[in-house]
């Protein structure tokens, strides 16, 4: 690999064995890699831990108002990164004292929701998804169940409808894949989350909308929107492919093979070693130099766009030398959910947590035989920089009678 050449985000290589191109990448060119993303658009991947620790837990350097970027105009106006990177008035553009005010109306109209009443509402969705192929003996456990438990929760919690949910979640994938319909499919779901505002306002519920729509914070209907994207993009997506990766672990690493029969607590472990191994935000975007700054023994501009190598950072092999027992299911130091003050509001990475656990757990009690249908080296993963998730999880269980869950 060039080590003065910037590396192109798409090549196919990268799709198909991300860790051994982030290998080459270091090797090249250190912790820190120029990088060219759709449409050869420059920026900065950042990929060493401790580096990636410093960008994180310094947003006066490394601010996040994506107004600050120097390469606006190299961005043409169908871009497929657009919605990912376009300053929305959301707590993930927000920086100081307007994206603590945000973070703590997200916080607290998740918080809103009873711990009991979310578990039961997870478990009863698991329960119905499962009984839709339960009888079967077979199934694409990712399309079936782990890509869109955690959506038909979050839009439940929405106040919306399943048959909505279900074409949001498409229209999200959409944008996560970051093709030439993204733009288009994040038009769609701001038109959904219209029509739900005005309708809260109209008749608030017992939902996080009504919650968000009373607070002090005094959403506007543009603010209010994009929040609501940012929340659904944070919490189903990734939660999503925690889910599925999980899942691949657990029925392809021995080391796990007992809680397929019952012993469950191993479904936390596989789930924190994932994190690791397998983060599901293998690529975000970003931070942005508030000023001139040297990072990783490269000099940044004032306005240069970093992404964050969650992914590369957490296989970081200085880190590995240093601490042996990361990637472990007992050390939480991983960065997949970021660090610092734009880290993931506590409420979110809680009900992440809560829908991942309990969607695995659901499973394994109502399936205990389920196996893989295919050789493990047969699962594969989707072809993108941002999002690390297999394409299929098939596997076969002995037929079960559904249990009728409304």
């Amino acid at each position: 690999m060039d080590t003065t050449t910037p590396v192109r985000l798409y090549d196919p290589a990268f799709n198909a064995d991300p860790q051994g191109f982030y290998r080459k990448m270091r090797a090249a060119h250190g912790p820190v890699v120029p990088v060219l993303m759709d449409g050869d658009v420059p920026a900065w991947l950042v990929i060493g831990y401790r580096e990636l620790h410093r960008v994180l837990g310094d947003s006066d350097t490394f601010a996040r108002d994506p107004r600050r970027w120097n390469s606006w105009e190299k961005v043409p106006p169908d871009w497929p990164l657009l919605p990912v990177l376009a300053p929305l008035p959301n707590l993930l553009s927000a920086e100081g004292e307007d994206h603590r005010r945000r973070t703590r109306a997200v916080n607290e109209a998740i918080n809103g929701a009873d711990p009991h009443e979310l578990r039961t509402l997870i478990s009863r969705i698991a329960d119905r998804l499962i009984d839709g192929f339960c009888g079967a003996g077979e199934v694409d456990l990712r399309s079936r169940y782990s890509e869109r438990i955690p959506a038909l929760v979050l839009c439940r919690m929405f106040g919306l409808d399943d048959a909505t949910g279900d074409a949001v979640t498409s229209d999200m994938n959409t944008v996560f894949n970051a093709g030439a319909d993204a733009v288009a499919a994040h038009g769609r779901i701001v038109a959904v989350f219209t029509g739900l505002i005005a309708a809260r306002r109209a008749d608030p519920g017992p939902d996080i909308v009504s919650r968000m729509i009373d607070h002090a914070v005094g959403y506007g209907d543009e603010d209010l929107n994009a929040e609501l994207i940012a929340i659904l993009g944070g919490g189903h997506q990734t939660t999503g492919e925690w889910i599925g990766n999980a899942l691949r672990s657990m029925l392809t690493d021995d080391r796990f093979g007992a809680s397929l029969f019952g012993a469950r607590s191993s479904a936390r472990e596989a789930l924190v070693e994932v994190l690791w191994e397998d983060s599901p935000s293998q690529m975000n975007a970003g931070r942005f130099a508030a000023h001139d700054v040297e990072l990783g023994g490269n000099l940044i501009r004032r306005g240069d766009l970093l992404l964050l190598g969650y992914a590369a950072a957490n296989n970081d092999l200085r880190l590995r030398a240093e601490a042996p027992e990361a990637g472990h299911g007992v050390n939480h130091a991983h960065l997949s959910f970021s660090h610092g003050e734009h880290s993931c509001p506590h409420a979110a990475r809680g009900l992440a947590e809560t829908m991942a656990v309990t969607a695995i757990e659901v499973l394994l009690d109502r399936l205990p035989d389920i196996e893989l249908s295919v050789p493990a080296e047969e699962v594969r993963w989707r072809p993108s920089p941002w999002v690390r998730g297999v394409v299929a999880l098939p596997v076969t269980f002995t037929p079960a009678t559904p249990q009728g869950v409304l």
